[in-house]
C-alpha cells in the first residue's frame, strides 16, 4: 500500500532476487519515461523503494503521482512479488542447507513489538519471508523469537539440515554462541527454546551483520507491526 510521508508518495516492493528487482524498474522506467512524471527511487540487491512527488507543485503530492502509483502497481508480477507476509516462492518441499536472517523490533522496548524471518536457499533465492506480531514486548525478546521462528520454519516447512543464520543483534548471536552469558532471567525461557531447536540440525552457525545487511528481515517486522497497529 502506498503512504504519505514527508518525502512523497511512498511505497517498497521487495522481490525474490536482484533480477527480478531490475525487471521491474526496467517496466516502471519505461512508463515514467511515457507520462513524463519521474520518481525518485533506490534499489539495494532485491528492494525497489519509490518516492512519488510532483516537481512543479513544490514537490507536493498530485493526481499526477497517485496516476504514476497505480500504473507502477500494475506492473508489479505477483508471482515475483514477496510484499506479503508467510509469502513462499516456489517453495520447494526440501531444502538441506539455508541462510536465515531474522530481526526484531519492539517500538517502545517494551512495546508494540515483532519478529521477522528470511530463508533463503544456497543460491540467495528467497523461500520464505514472514513476520508475525508479538504484542507488548521488549527488543530482545523480539529478536529471540524471530530465531525461534526462523528456524521452526526451516525444520518443519523445508527439512533443512544446515542453516547459516544472520542477525544484526549482537546479544543473541554472540549468547547463541556462547561468548555472552544469558544474564536477563526473562529471556531464559526462549534462550532455552531456541536451544532445543538446534538438535533437529546437524549444523547451525550464528554470524552477526549490520543493520543495512538485514534489510529483508526488518523489512518483514515493521509490516507485522505496522499491520497490527493501524488493524
Amino acid at each position: 500500500m502506498w503512504q504519505k510521508t514527508k518525502h512523497g508518495l511512498y511505497k517498497q516492493f521487495v522481490f525474490q532476487d536482484f533480477r527480478q528487482a531490475f525487471a521491474f524498474m526496467e517496466r516502471v522506467a519505461a512508463e515514467v519515461n511515457r507520462l513524463d512524471h519521474h520518481p525518485r527511487w533506490q534499489n539495494e540487491w532485491n528492494v525497489v523503494d519509490i518516492w512519488l512527488s510532483t516537481h512543479e507543485e513544490n514537490m507536493q503530492i498530485t493526481d499526477a503521482d497517485y496516476e504514476l502509483a497505480n500504473t507502477i502497481d500494475t506492473l508489479e508480477n505477483p508471482n515475483e512479488n514477496l510484499a506479503t507476509e508467510n509469502n513462499v516462492v516456489n517453495k520447494p518441499t526440501h531444502i538441506t542447507e539455508v541462510q536465515l536472517y531474522a530481526d526484531g523490533g519492539s517500538r517502545g522496548n517494551p512495546g508494540p513489538s515483532a519478529s521477522g524471518y528470511v530463508l533463503l536457499d544456497m543460491s540467495d533465492n528467497v523461500v520464505l519471508a514472514a513476520g508475525e506480531y508479538l504484542g507488548i514486548t521488549t527488543n530482545n525478546q523480539a529478536e529471540y523469537q524471530a530465531l525461534k521462528l526462523g528456524l521452526e520454519a526451516a525444520h518443519e516447512q523445508f527439512s533443512s539440515r544446515i542453516v547459516h543464520v544472520y542477525m544484526d543483534s549482537m546479544l543473541v548471536v554472540n549468547q547463541m554462541k556462547h561468548i555472552f552469558k544469558v544474564k536477563n532471567r526473562e529471556l531464559w525461557p526462549i534462550h532455552d527454546a531456541v536451544t532445543q531447536l538446534l538438535a533437529n540440525f546437524e549444523k547451525v552457525e550464528f554470524d552477526h551483520v549490520p543493520r543495512e545487511l538485514n534489510k529483508l528481515a526488518d523489512t518483514q517486522v515493521n509490516k507485522a507491526l505496522d499491520a497490527a497497529i493501524k488493524g
